[in-house]
């Protein structure tokens, strides 16, 4: 009979892993307006594996315990079979079938749940015409190896899930173990911290803007169909009244982009079910896209600050944070904490805490990395099964300090294959946004949770000795059927020494020479800061800098984060009037091309008119390039020879110096030419240059 302390815990810990799945859960997604269709999968596909930490080491236990062994949690064999059979499947169900179309369903777009469905099946089409393309291939082999029968088709599926799901897991985990601890050696060093945040801020600026210009696009639209919504039918004119809800601007009327700007796509003659869904679709991801990048460039803009103030806190060893009133740092409660205290904690302890779970991590991934290595030949050295099998007390038995052990490797396993999913660019627009997290991101999240989470776990397995490995439940069930087919026997032994190709791209950073080759990077890593340190329009942390700068002077007509650091900066003043738009001007970074493979940016305010505002010279801000000429300008009036004095000796400038015919020379002529035009002046007439 089982213990009566084991069966409690077990289900004491699985209320709490329920009750942690829950939380993240709410981290990510309004449970309150998430219907339940989607929010019952999505806690099940991430409920359900993380079970498995729990269930692997009670499988140890359970499976190697003996009148002698040291006391452990433990469970009848029966119940780790059902256990083991209801995670699996349900987990299997949910990753290959159940998620993928409650992907497409929530992302189609049409607002019967018939034609969602119908939707989602055609997405998915191709996908599961490829699953089971496999399958028939892989069955006809496996029919030749060992016949048809019901053990072999359970097995040639087990094995098919399980290769996919290794080979992913391995690639994805292999740069998990070098970039959790090389994350914290980063965070260790604030000033190379602040650099970093300050080279991403380019990047992320440029991905606001687009998603801004794409929504406002859509919006355009919209603003074209409520023109249109006569002669139509009742049910598209209600549809198009639900667009109209979902848009943000108050009159139908957009903005035009300046010259050079793609011209606005037009509303078709026929307005279908089609259009409307793929329409109601594009408007749906761009606003998710929107918030996304407003979060991160919020969140971007309050670490450069918080960073910035630690820096600066090392003259007058007191630090004080600009937080806004409605986000209090949860440190700042505590009487205790005071801002010198404060001080010493982010300069001196916090950065040495870093460091020593740096050199944690860092040795665990080596002995994750070591047991991967030599598993299929010395499994007796394999530093994780010296951990989780004490072979001088009991050879062949799992206590309780092996399973506490085991649980913590199968998490590190789990948590660096989740970092390469995160860091990986390879899945389009997908990501995780607090409380505003898209459908479709959701569920494609989630499925990979499940479909990582038991490869690792059986990989997690084999370190052990055979002895061990082959006694437990989890390989009775799973592990006799790989092996069983000529796909799975032996591959996961030797597959995973191609952990070694992942880690060391991430280690020798192979990604950021390959991005540099070819212009793409399959990783969204920050090591690209050496290559464009200096320089405007370049992406470099000196453009960052500025754009953080603005963004907290309110120079940035965005109105996005300096809206939460400003307000802990400025005091309310009575209002005079309103005489600023209800919504903020958007700032529309163009292209322009000053020469061959020079890319460089120009902003431009449009307001809600369309019209771009003309630049007094007291209003316009003057560049990098613009400061440099009107320096080199005062330069050459001030200290050139007189032979370059063409007004005082007679001698005519060349024309590459900005000659000008006539007695009178024009200043903004003057700066348009020569040098001036080399470096971004203003052309004449008091046009602005984009």
């Amino acid at each position: 009979m089982a213990s009566v302390g084991s069966g409690i815990f077990t289900l004491v810990a699985l209320l709490v892993i329920c009750v942690l799945v829950l939380l993240l859960l709410r981290r990510f997604l309004p449970l309150r307006s998430t219907p339940g269709y989607l929010s019952v999968p999505v806690f099940l596909a991430v409920a359900l594996p993380a079970s498995v930490v729990l269930l692997v080491p009670i499988d140890l236990a359970s499976s190697t315990r003996t009148n002698g062994s040291p006391p452990g949690i433990w469970l009848p064999p029966r119940v780790m079979l059902v256990s083991w059979r209801i995670a699996y499947w349900l987990t299997f169900v949910l990753t290959w079938a159940i998620l993928p179309l409650l992907g497409e369903y929530v992302d189609s777009g049409y607002r019967t749940p018939k034609d969602r469905i119908l939707y989602s099946l055609r997405s998915n089409g191709r996908y599961q015409l490829i699953v089971l393309g496999c399958g028939v291939v892989g069955l006809i082999y496996v029919s030749i190896q060992n016949g048809l029968d019901f053990t072999s088709l359970k097995a040639l599926v087990m094995a098919l899930a399980y290769v996919w799901g290794l080979i992913l897991a391995i690639y994805l985990m292999g740069h998990g173990l070098v970039a959790i601890p090389r994350s914290f050696v980063r965070e260790a060093n604030v000033g190379n911290k602040l650099r970093r945040i300050q080279a991403r801020a380019p990047r992320i600026h440029d991905r606001l803007l687009d998603a801004m210009i794409n929504l406002e696009e859509l919006e355009f639209q919209v603003s074209q169909l409520r023109r249109r919504r006569v002669g139509i039918s009742g049910d598209c004119q209600e549809w198009i009244d639900e667009l109209i809800d979902m848009t943000s601007l108050p009159e139908p009327q957009i903005p035009v982009l300046p010259g050079g700007a793609e011209p606005r796509p037009s509303v078709p003659a026929i307005i279908t079910d089609g259009y409307l869904a793929d329409l109601t679709r594009r408007l749906s991801r761009e606003r998710h896209q929107k918030v996304r990048f407003v979060d991160a460039w919020e969140r971007l803009v309050q670490e450069a600050t918080n960073t910035q103030s630690i820096i600066n806190s090392s003259a007058s060893k007191q630090l004080e944070f600009d937080r806004p009133p409605s986000q209090p740092n949860s440190m700042q409660r505590f009487s205790f904490l005071t801002p010198y205290m404060r001080y010493h904690l982010h300069v001196n302890i916090i950065p040495l805490t870093r460091l020593l779970q740096a050199t944690i991590f860092s040795l665990a991934s080596i002995c994750v990395i070591w047991s991967e290595l030599i598993k299929s030949f010395a499994p007796n050295i394999s530093i994780v099964s010296l951990t989780v099998v004490h072979k001088f007390k009991n050879p062949e038995s799992v206590g309780f300090w092996g399973q506490i052990m085991a649980s913590a490797w199968i998490l590190y396993m789990c948590s660096a294959a989740l970092v390469g999913v995160n860091d990986a660019r390879v899945w389009g627009n997908r990501a995780l946004v607090p409380r505003n997290t898209y459908g479709e991101s959701a569920c494609w999240y989630a499925g990979q949770i499940a479909k990582l989470t038991v490869p690792l776990s059986y990989n997690f397995l084999t370190f052990l000795p055979r002895e061990i490995q082959h006694k437990t439940t989890f390989y009775d069930f799973l592990g006799q059927l790989i092996n069983l087919t000529p796909l799975g026997k032996g591959f996961d032994y030797f597959f995973p020494i191609f952990i070694l190709v992942p880690v060391c791209a991430t280690l020798f950073n192979l990604y950021g020479k390959v991005r540099n080759i070819f212009g793409f990077g399959l990783l969204d890593e920050d090591d690209y800061i050496d290559e464009n340190a200096d320089g405007f329009g370049t992406g470099g942390w000196r453009e960052g800098r500025e754009l953080i700068e603005r963004e907290l002077n309110g120079r940035n007509s965005l109105g996005l984060a300096s809206r939460s650091v400003m307000n802990s900066r400025q005091k309310p003043g009575p209002v005079q009037g309103r005489t600023a738009p209800a919504r903020p001007a958007p700032t529309i970074r163009v292209p322009r091309e000053d020469g061959p493979g020079a890319r460089r940016y120009g902003d431009s305010n449009v307001n809600s008119t369309g019209l771009i505002p003309e630049l007094t010279p007291e209003d316009e801000e003057e560049n990098i390039f613009q400061s440099f000429a009107h320096r080199i300008k005062n330069t050459l009036d001030t200290a050139r020879p007189r032979w370059l004095q063409g007004e005082s000796s007679g001698a005519n400038r060349p024309r590459w110096m900005g000659r000008v015919d006539g007695s009178q020379q024009d200043s903004n002529t003057a700066n348009s030419s020569g040098l001036g035009r080399w470096f971004g002046g203003r052309s004449a007439g008091g046009k602005l240059r984009l």
